[in-house]
């Protein structure tokens, strides 16, 4: 402390060490050298009390520890851990006691002096004891007839903790007395005064100044200032009672006043720095009293590894300093993030709780970790409801916990099937599909928006989160290689077997943690190098020495670039998913690439929003702890989506913009590969007469006029033209073996009809003569009879015929003279003959013409023999 710098101890070392027996007596019991009777027999005396006290010490010294390793033994230290810059203390492992051991000179003049002036104002001038005050103590103990009162000094004090055990007896009093002459032989007062104030008890757990101030005040026992070091001085003579978070405060603020008032009386400070300091709040500097510990879920996180690495008693007893992965203001900001997000949540949703993890994917280093909420709020009650908090454990850091991640998982799916030769561009059928399970069962996805979209891209469906492309996508890439990319990636969980999961796997139908999810993301952030996660920078044993540090590599490539640049390409391009979440959503952004997926579990049970740039990744679950349902609609966008974004507009600040690799599509050769394909084929054809949707590709052996141009529905399910397994060899010849051909087809011809589209594929063979011979037109005369004689004038004619392309029309005639015209090939007419013809005969001829222009006819010759009637 600067202001102390002309605080002097003038007498310091003025003290002179005991030369003689003589002149050690001469100081305590002076004598008049004139009477040498006196002294002759003083001398006597006190050689005899000499001998004894000498005998005595003797007899005790046999068992009494060595004073010289006193500097070097094992003294319990608590671990710290930090933050990365080492700025900011997280937590202080310990057992029953919070140590940390500091230099004398990290320890301010003002809590050196103020110690004095409580403990020992004489220490700079004693030689580790003062025979007045231990003759005082021992004439109050003979009366009261017990080992009650100390009179010791600091020396005294720091003998008995250290190196003597508690018990109060007068062979201990004798022990302390000794080792401390001894004590003050071997050691400045200054190495003493520093060994003492870093082991006094203060209270709360904390032992020694450094504990304390951290404690109290929440920073180093070098910034104290002077009404903090006065404070902390007043509490060791009775750490309870005194305990600013006790219930006698106004006492502890009297002793404190005290303490300052006597050090400027002994010259340490002005009165003027005395009055100063007593003005102060004091109390306002004073920390909640609660566990100390920030990012309280991280550190529980760490805790864990160094428990399981260096065991319980070296993290509560070995003084370790660990240095962490954590960006302390990034892990400001994710705390704000999930606590706003979260109570929205809360409020809108009936989701209780969230957690955010966010990781350099350059490194694997863990930058933020939020495990809840709110670590140290109360759990709250289950059955919440609308408008108030949900159901959530603060201790409980989900980020480690495995949950379903909804469609957050399909990226993984759809790099496996790039892998495997398919390409963003990939034609997939977007229809109402039933799913053979192999077992007898079927699964029937349903898509977010509850409608179909019909022939898309992958890109567009992975980018619109579709249900349906996306359990076609992972048939096609095979459950097992896409539990294997996810796990080179950085998933740790999956561990049944592969159709343990089934084709529901894509729609998160396995479990994964949010740490495990946000580092094989990173894995995507870096072009498909995996680094491993990592909450450690560098860990010190007590003395200073690296027992463990953080060691920058390469990495290991697990997936390559190529196929990651088309992730990176459809979680980046917002133009993709806009048709499902609208141009201005949580995971757009106008100036910088960030490629991001949301993901939501049935009954919205989960909702997710993991995102990155090439240098961050974070991840974010929004729900209830206890799996119970949020409200209907809480969709990954909108519960997890918005505190991701918060998150991310706040961390991005300080970096710099850089793309992801560039994707270049490339040219398959398969029409269907590269998003070339027409659902629909013009063709000239002949409908087929009697064949419902019959039609045969048009020649001479159908009628000019039955030839027509028509466009047929031409679609087919993808595995229509790929092999699943080989997607860029040679078209399967007999695709109707693959178990999944017969629903998709089925599904995709479905869909066509809903659609209006002609029914059918286009027909692929020529039309044949046979194929219209039966439909040519007939006609006939079947009443009367060529030949027959009329005696009636009133004629009935009847027509009987066909046409299998459909009539046109059937003409009647009676010589040469049209009588009748009928769009019908069979009908009657009744003709009155003429009274001219009543004795001549007639010529009746019917002519039938087809729609297909096709004429036939039949002709007769009747007589007639008509009497007139009287």
């Amino acid at each position: 402390m600067d202001e102390y710098n002309d605080w002097r101890f003038n007498d310091r070392r003025s003290a002179k060490k005991i030369r003689s027996i003589k002149d050690f007596f001469s100081r305590i019991l002076p004598v008049d050298p004139r009477n040498r009777q006196v002294v002759k027999i003083s001398g006597i005396v006190l050689g005899s009390i000499f001998l004894l006290v000498f005998c005595v010490f003797l007899y005790f010294a046999k068992d009494l520890p060595n004073s010289t390793s006193v500097s070097k033994r094992f003294v319990a230290e608590s671990t710290k851990i930090y933050d990365r810059t080492g700025d900011h203390i997280l937590y202080e492992i310990h057992g029953e006691e919070k140590r940390t051991t500091i230099n004398f000179q990290e320890m301010p003049e003002g809590i050196r002096y103020a110690t004095i002036t409580l403990e020992d104002q004489d220490f700079y001038n004693h030689h580790g004891i003062k025979f007045s005050s231990i003759f005082r103590a021992a004439v109050k103990d003979v009366l009261h007839r017990q080992v009650s009162q100390g009179g010791s000094t600091i020396t005294q004090q720091f003998v008995k903790n250290s190196l003597l055990s508690g018990e109060k007896t007068f062979a201990r009093k004798i022990k302390e007395v000794i080792l401390s002459i001894e004590l003050e032989t071997k050691f400045s007062k200054d190495e003493i005064l520093g060994m003492y104030l870093n082991e006094i008890p203060y209270g709360s757990n904390a032992y020694g100044i450094e504990a304390a101030s951290q404690t109290f005040f929440g920073k180093p026992a070098r910034d104290l200032t002077l009404d903090e070091s006065a404070l902390l001085a007043s509490l060791p003579k009775a750490p309870t009672y005194y305990s600013p978070y006790g219930s006698h405060p106004e006492d502890l603020k009297t002793r404190q006043e005290f303490t300052l008032d006597r050090m400027a009386e002994l010259g340490y400070i002005t009165k003027e720095q005395a009055q100063a300091a007593k003005g102060v709040d004091v109390f306002s500097k004073i920390k909640e009293y609660r566990e100390d510990i920030q990012a309280p879920h991280f550190v529980m996180f760490v805790k864990e590894y160094l428990e399981s690495n260096y065991g319980q008693q070296m993290i509560e007893q070995g003084g370790l300093k660990v240095y962490t992965t954590l960006d302390w203001d990034k892990q400001q900001a994710a705390e704000k993030a999930v606590r706003e997000g979260a109570d929205k949540n809360a409020k809108q949703y009936r989701a209780g709780n969230a957690s955010l993890v966010a990781v350099d994917p350059k490194n694997g280093q863990i930058l933020a970790m939020v495990g809840s909420k709110d670590y140290f709020k109360e759990s709250e009650p289950a059955g919440c409801t609308p408008g108030k908090n949900c159901v959530f454990e603060p201790n409980v850091n989900v980020a480690v916990r495995e949950r379903q991640p909804g469609s957050s998982f399909k990226p993984y799916v759809y790099l496996t099937a790039f892998e495997k030769g398919y390409t963003p561009e990939t034609l997939l059928w977007d229809v109402d599909t039933e799913f053979d399970q192999g077992n007898g069962q079927s699964y029937n996805p349903k898509n977010y928006d509850g409608k179909n979209h019909g022939l898309l891209k992958m890109k567009d469906a992975l980018a619109m989160s579709l249900n349906v492309p996306a359990v076609k996508t992972l048939y096609l890439a095979g459950v097992k290689n896409s539990i294997n990319t996810a796990k080179s990636m950085g998933i740790t969980s999956l561990n049944y077997p592969a159709d343990r999961y089934g084709l529901s796997l894509v729609l998160g139908g396995g479990e994964v943690k949010l740490i495990d999810h946000v580092g094989a993301f990173g894995t995507l952030a870096t072009g498909g190098i995996r680094h491993k996660e990592t909450p450690i920078l560098r860990i010190e044993d007590g003395k200073g020495e690296v027992m463990e540090e953080y060691q920058s590599d390469s990495g290991e490539r697990v997936i390559d670039q190529k196929y990651v640049s088309m992730i990176d390409y459809i979680l980046s391009t917002n133009d993709l998913r806009a048709p499902v979440f609208g141009d201005k959503n949580p995971l757009s952004f106008n100036d910088r690439q960030v490629a991001a997926k949301t993901g939501t579990t049935n009954e919205w049970r989960d909702g997710w929003t993991i995102g990155y740039t090439p240098y961050l990744v974070a991840g974010v679950w929004a729900g209830n702890n206890d799996n119970s349902p949020m409200a209907q609609g809480a969709d990954g966008i909108f519960v997890a989506a918005p505190i991701w974004r918060s998150f991310m507009d706040e961390a991005l600040k300080n970096y710099n913009k850089e793309d992801f690799p560039k994707y270049e599509q490339e040219d398959t050769g398969k029409d269907v590969l590269d998003g070339k394909m027409d659902m629909t084929e013009e063709v000239k054809v002949c409908k087929i007469p009697g064949k419902k949707d019959g039609y045969c590709l048009a020649n001479d052996s159908c009628p000019d006029k039955e030839q027509v141009k028509k466009k047929f529905f031409s679609g087919h399910t993808l595995l229509w033209y790929v092999n699943k397994d080989d997607p860029r060899s040679d078209t399967p010849k007999n695709p109707e073996n693959d178990p999944q051909f017969k629903n998709w087809e089925a599904a995709v011809q479905e869909w066509a009809k809903k659609e209006n589209y002609d029914n059918g594929s286009a027909p692929k063979d020529a039309c044949k003569e046979s194929d219209f011979k039966k439909f040519q037109p007939t006609v006939s005369i079947s009443s009367p009879s060529d030949g027959d004689t009329i005696n009636n004038s009133h004629l009935n004619i009847k027509i009987s015929g066909s046409a299998g392309f459909g009539v046109k029309k059937t003409l009647v005639s009676v010589d040469s003279k049209q009588i009748a015209s009928k769009g019908d090939d069979s009908f009657e007419v009744t003709y009155d003959i003429p009274e001219e013809k009543w004795s001549d005969s007639m010529d009746i001829e019917v002519k039938l013409t087809d729609k297909a222009d096709n004429t036939v006819s039949d002709k007769i010759t009747v007589d007639n023999n008509i009497v007139a009637t009287p």
